[in-house]
């Protein structure tokens, strides 16, 4: 198999677009890590992450489900819908053991590495922090306002007590220490995404055919690459090596060499814009969901033995 004319894995299951998914890490008990899906079909799946076999799927949501995230461990999941609640899901039962009630749309979520923190945000113009170990934990316990746009995308760093956000051409920096906007950053274009790097080291935000990296303790820019696309998102290889972007109107994934922000590969699967991408922890592949109601499975090193793939593949 040529790396020109790599053939990914499919991962059918969902009805409507793909908008958001995200890895846990390897877990121990099985050897495995796992990969779930947020699709404006409603119903959230979780999937083997090294094959995409499917596990299980989420019932609970009543409309588009825009946003997700998975506990390190793999034994929760967050999830923020168009029915205006974030719930928690426990990834064994399949049940949901909580629901955040809103105001408006709930368009991004993020959990703490220790499970016990909820962020999310949304039209409501303002996020919201949850403690799971709080009495009243269906109650935020801080909240953090205002922001000018609807958010779409958030990250939580709980260790540190920082929260980043998207707001329209902003990222802005809070400090939960304080309840207050600390710094921001401002672009000519709208936000689309923001990733941690798998050792949270980096903060990755795209904006139009930008994606910067950002220290994710100071916030302070360390390298910024032009792209070929408008970027919806972005995903940076553990080891470091590549970062893979995908394009708000481009039905092909890109892969950057890390270093120079040369163009490494583009690969055609997808029958639609590509929305959300991330590598596992392994870093063997990466995943990639679109607008064509699918997630693909696509190998770092193509030719490679892993998962599904063979080398006579």
């Amino acid at each position: 198999m040529s790396a020109s004319k790599q053939q990914p894995l499919t991962c059918t299951g969902h009805s409507r677009p793909v908008n958001d998914l995200a890895f846990s890490a390897v877990v121990e008990a099985t050897g495995e890590s796992y990969l779930i899906s947020a699709c404006k079909d409603g119903v959230p799946i979780l999937r083997k992450g090294s094959t995409g076999d499917w596990v299980g799927s989420f019932k609970g949501h009543k409309g588009a489900v825009w946003a997700t995230r998975i506990t390190p461990n793999a034994a929760l999941s967050v999830t923020g819908s168009a029915d205006f609640t974030a719930k928690v899901w426990d990834n064994v039962t399949g049940l949901s053991i909580l629901s955040f009630d809103h105001t408006h749309i709930v368009r991004a979520v993020d959990v703490s590495d220790d499970a016990r923190y909820i962020l999310t945000a949304g039209m409501e113009k303002k996020m919201k922090l949850f403690d799971l170990r709080s009495p009243t934990q269906a109650t935020p316990a801080r909240e953090l306002e205002p922001c000018s746009n609807g958010v779409k995308t958030v990250l939580l760093d709980a260790v540190h007590g920082l929260v980043f956000n998207g707001d329209g051409k902003e990222m802005r920096v809070w400090d939960l220490r304080k309840s207050a906007q600390v710094s921001s950053r401002i672009f000519e274009h709208e936000v689309t995404s923001l990733r941690f790097s798998w050792d949270r080291r980096y903060i990755l935000c795209t904006a139009g055919k930008r994606v910067f990296f950002y220290n994710a303790i100071t916030a302070s820019l360390e390298k910024q690459f032009d792209v070929s696309v408008d970027a919806s998102c972005a995903a940076l290889h553990p080891g470091e090596s590549r970062f893979v972007v995908g394009g708000t109107d481009d039905l092909w994934v890109r892969e950057y060499d890390f270093n120079t922000g040369a163009e490494l590969e583009v690969y055609k699967g997808h029958h639609g814009p590509v929305h959300c991408t991330s590598f596992s922890p392994d870093g063997q592949l990466y995943a990639t969901g679109s607008e064509d109601g699918t997630v693909r499975l696509w190998q770092t090193f193509p030719g490679t033995t892993y998962g599904l793939w063979n080398n006579n593949a």
